[in-house]
């Protein structure tokens, strides 16, 4: 399998309840629209909470300020993703999924990649 992460972070003047909700309830079902097209296997959006643990969990590491989301999307294999973007029809799923995408991501700040899994624990 092949997985693209992308680590969401939202533009200036939306909060982050105003990202989570306009990702889950408007782009998300963008994505599904054109899951066929994409020859999309699996597609998971993860929302960042702010509580007390996750406070703790970055004090304790000294990290910085988390992503307000991660998208993970994946695919059977390279080839796969190759051709489904390869075809017209491919390309405007692309171009919807962009223009959307700035409507509420801030492009500049969102690292985007694709890797391998190799799971070590799993049920």
């Amino acid at each position: 399998m092949l997985k693209l992460t992308f680590c969401l972070r939202r533009l200036a003047g939306l909060s982050r309840e105003e990202f989570q909700k306009y990702w889950l309830e408007r782009h998300a079902p963008l994505v599904a629209k054109h899951a066929k097209t994409l020859r999309l296997r699996r597609y998971v959006q993860v929302h960042t909470s702010e509580d007390p643990l996750n406070r703790m969990l970055r004090e304790t590491r000294k990290a910085p300020q988390p992503y307000d989301g991660v998208a993970e999307l994946w695919w059977e294999s390279k080839e796969e993703l190759q051709q489904a973007i390869s075809t017209p029809q491919g390309q405007q799923a692309l171009e919807e999924l962009k223009q959307d995408e700035d409507r509420f991501i801030d492009g500049t700040r969102s690292p985007i990649w694709l890797a391998i899994e190799h799971e070590i624990i799993s049920p």
